[in-house]
């Protein structure tokens, strides 16, 4: 009996629980390292299926092994955290907790790997050794992956893999490209400080407020002048503050956002350039400022064999569930298990067919619960095909 068959055997009598845990964890979403409830809800199923999963050290997120020692062990990644905002879906399953809402998918990216880990335990024998990672705090720079690895979730690991949700993409649909498939993303943050005054005597002190104007236009524009445009780097701004008098010139300002690069090697020197960039534009105002650049993460780069595997993982779903992607300006922390092993994403299709299309991280978003079925079995497959491509090689 093939993997693929238990898999319909196993939805064929569970699919309602898969869709029941999937409307468990969003009614009760849990932010970045907090999500005790939902680690523990994971880790009781996999229990009473006769497995062992082993929390991470900061109690949040887990891990667990089962299959052969002795063969290739292949990782299976879910992220389980929600965003810091509110539900207005209005479903009967919504998010109980105020502000917290699983407005990314991860409830479903949860709920598949559980029912996954079920289906291969379900199996008397498998093909190759699986670990289960469970993921805190993907939504967190730094995320939840750095965590993982730091507590051993990689060791003795040969590939990863992982999916995401993707509300572009029908439900039925599974898509996945070699080579680069998220951008790396970073934060800045940077204060301008003034001695202030009034606006009638600009000349007289630092207008700060006109130098928040230069960086919002001017630093974009340079990045786009000094960093290759085929690579795909964009700043966006996504706070700006300051003042309160409309005659005041204000002594701080804060500027706030995202810069974003679809090549690992720019991401590399962005900092450097965008240091160097904002102090030559506040130079002639003098101006003084403090630059605060969080580091986020590398582009996920779907290795080649691995994109194979997940490829032929889902062509086993049937025969047009594949389809094609274009690699996205989100950023993914699972990036960072990728800068360790081989492995690969998909993008899972959660729309309808019908009605707008709802993007990821707006407050009214909600996924067509039928694509739930359709990553437990690419799941399933890809273990099944890890298999076969280990012993090719």
């Amino acid at each position: 009996m093939s993997l693929a068959a238990h898999a319909d055997a196993w939805l064929a009598a569970h699919y309602e629980d898969l869709v029941d845990w999937r409307r468990h964890i969003h009614r009760y979403p849990e932010l970045g390292r907090q999500e005790y409830a939902t680690t523990q809800f994971v880790a009781e199923r996999l229990a009473d299926a006769g497995l062992n999963p082993k929390v991470l050290p900061a109690g949040t997120g887990l891990t667990c092994d089962f299959g052969p020692d002795d063969e290739p062990r292949v990782a299976l990644r879910a992220d389980m955290d929600a965003l810091p905002m509110a539900e207005r879906t209005g479903a009967p399953y919504a998010s109980t907790m105020p502000n917290v809402a699983h407005a990314c998918g991860h409830d479903a990216h949860t709920a598949i790997l559980l029912g996954t880990a079920l289906t291969l335990a379900s199996v008397p024998e498998l093909p190759v050794g699986v670990r289960l990672i469970f993921q805190a705090a993907e939504e967190l720079m730094p995320g939840g992956a750095i965590d993982a690895i730091a507590a051993g979730a990689l060791t003795g690991v040969s590939r990863i893999f992982a999916m995401h949700c993707d509300p572009r993409l029908e439900v039925g649909k599974v898509a996945v490209r070699q080579g680069p498939i998220t951008s790396a993303a970073d934060q800045l943050e940077i204060t301008l400080y003034s001695p202030g005054g009034h606006t009638s005597r600009p000349h007289l002190t630092a207008d700060l407020v006109y130098g928040l104007g230069t960086l919002i236009t001017g630093l974009p524009g340079v990045l786009s002048r000094r960093i290759d445009p085929r690579n795909s780097t964009v700043l966006v701004w996504g706070a700006v503050n300051a003042g309160v008098a409309p005659n005041a010139i204000p002594q701080t300002g804060v500027l706030a956002g995202t810069v974003r690069t679809a090549s690992r090697q720019t991401w590399i020197s962005l900092e450097e350039i965008i240091r160097g960039s904002v102090t030559g534009l506040l130079s002639p105002l003098e101006i003084e400022h403090t630059l605060q650049y969080r580091r986020g993460v590398p582009p996920v780069v779907n290795e080649e064999v691995s994109t194979h595997i997940l490829t032929h993982a889902i062509e086993a779903v049937s025969p047009d569930a594949l389809a094609d992607t274009r690699q996205s300006g989100g950023g993914e922390d699972f990036s960072w298990y990728l800068e360790e092993i081989p492995g690969a994403m998909a993008r899972l299709g959660v729309w309808s067919g019908q009605g707008q299309q709802l993007d990821l991280h707006q407050p009214t978003f909600d996924l067509d619960e039928r694509a739930l079925a359709v990553g437990l079995r690419v799941m399933v497959n890809v273990i099944e095909q890890s298999a076969h491509a280990a012993h090719q090689s």
